[in-house]
């Protein structure tokens, strides 16, 4: 068929269409309301007889980002997002004025006001329908993508320094059942099961991953009944807004208007879903935080491990020598490469690891940003490529077994999977890039020289 037959006999056809994937590539995240669900209305209704009034939101499914929130028309910078009241928000102030105050103004040693928010969520959860929240109850999450809920072979597809605090992560929560049981059992009044089917671990750790996956900062004035900073609050529906890591707002509690307030600085089309930034946190922070990989995230960097380093310069006989001297310097920690290229603290202390012990007068200069000669400079170089590659070959195994184990597992463990292997991917890509530069760089280890160190690199 000819170009004129084509566009003469079907062009409006054709011209619609373009249209369509224009828009599509413009837009390329599609949703489908939630307002009129069920458990949605009920949310609304439990916020507006608290006085909620905002109908600026709704709740919306996107294909790219699961469940979020869409603005029905176009927002303004510097306009007002949401304004939840104070009635609303779930705080240890909510707890106390609740039937569990009375067991815990009376406890000693004082809960925590991380414990006294999971003891009521797990015990508002357990009254069902018969709580005040359970429309919010009923509209978190029943399981999460955190370390704290991965099995064994999850984590073990984790990179080396995120294992390592995931296993703290899961460790911790661990810790907190297993030191308060007698304060649990104290609760057997108000539970009409035995405490130890409603507190159980399992309860614990959800209630534990929503106060802290989907709390706000909120800082508010010590209790006498409660022990350390408390600065968290749930906020119902508030919740539902996804992070961003390009979205600029401004949230905070507003004293005046007694609402928890969040205005977009730079504005947001009509239809389009709301965003906020929960801070400048690379990919590796926010899944341990808060269980998912922000796809494009500009602060996403490789961490280098210690570990690693010491096997890298496996031989030096001074190795342990220079290892203290970078501790003491505050030199082993945020060791990175982007696919940019190495951070400017990893070169240094590879360019320190890089300098015999009989320099060791030289190694404070090194550290400080002095120029090491041309030799130096190239093993520090080298030593980084080394690291960098064999970063690489543990992220391709690891994605390996990845695949192999999203064949044989059921869901939650296909979620968790998907989400570390997304990391991976990431890291993947981040060490292909900054091989790339190395590998220019080894001929040119002068490209290097002009670095500036990082502020703070030195203590």
């Amino acid at each position: 068929m000819s170009q004129q037959n084509v566009m003469g006999g079907c062009g409006r056809r054709v011209g619609r269409a373009a249209r369509k994937r224009r828009q599509k590539l413009l837009n390329p995240a599609q949703s489908v309301s939630l307002c009129h669900q069920p458990l949605y209305v009920r949310l609304m209704k439990f916020l507006h007889q608290r006085g909620f009034t905002s109908t600026l939101l709704q709740p919306n499914h996107f294909t790219d980002t699961g469940r979020g929130l869409q603005v029905k028309r176009t927002v303004k910078p510097d306009e007002l997002l949401i304004s939840l009241p104070e009635s609303c928000l779930l705080t240890t102030t909510t707890v106390l004025d609740s039937y569990l105050g009375p067991y815990i103004k009376r406890w000693k040693p004082r809960l925590s006001p991380l414990l006294a928010l999971c003891v009521f969520l797990v015990c508002e959860r357990h009254s069902g329908e018969a709580s005040d929240w359970f429309p919010y109850i009923e509209a978190l999450p029943t399981t999460y993508t955190c370390p704290a809920y991965f099995p064994d072979e999850v984590m073990a597809v984790l990179p080396i320094g995120v294992q390592r605090r995931a296993l703290e992560q899961r460790e911790a929560v661990l810790e907190l059942h297993a030191s308060n049981q007698d304060f649990f059992r104290s609760l057997q009044p108000i539970l009409s099961q035995p405490v130890e089917e409603v507190l159980t671990y399992e309860a614990l750790r959800w209630a534990w991953c929503s106060v802290n996956t989907r709390s706000v900062f909120m800082s508010r004035p010590s209790s006498h009944f409660l022990s350390g900073q408390d600065v968290c609050a749930l906020a119902p529906f508030l919740d539902l807004l996804n992070h961003r890591p390009d979205i600029k707002v401004s949230a905070s509690f507003n004293d005046v208007s007694g609402c928890y307030e969040i205005r977009t600085i730079s504005g947001i089309q009509r239809f389009q879903q709301a965003f906020i930034n929960y801070g400048s946190h690379d990919n590796q922070r926010l899944l341990l935080e808060y269980g998912f990989v922000a796809p494009g995230n500009p602060h996403s960097v490789v961490y280098v491990d210690t570990g690693l380093l010491c096997e890298v310069m496996r031989g030096d006989r001074s190795l342990e020598q220079k290892i203290k001297f970078l501790k003491e310097n505050n030199f082993l920690h945020n060791l990175t490469v982007s696919s940019e290229g190495p951070s400017w603290r990893l070169m240094t202390a590879l360019r320190v690891l890089a300098l015999p012990q009989t320099l060791y007068p030289q190694w404070k200069a090194v550290l400080l940003g002095q120029v090491v000669c041309e030799e130096r400079e190239r093993q520090s170089v080298q030593a980084a490529w080394t690291l960098c590659h064999t970063l690489l070959q543990d992220t391709h195994t690891a994605l390996d077994k990845i695949s192999q184990l999203l064949q044989q597992c059921d869901e939650p463990i296909r979620e968790q999977l998907n989400v570390v292997k997304s990391l991976r991917q990431e890291e993947r890509c981040i060490l292909g890039g900054c091989l790339e530069v190395l590998q220019g760089m080894r001929g040119q280890p002068e490209h290097l020289l002009s670095c500036q160190p990082d502020d703070s690199a030195v203590s």
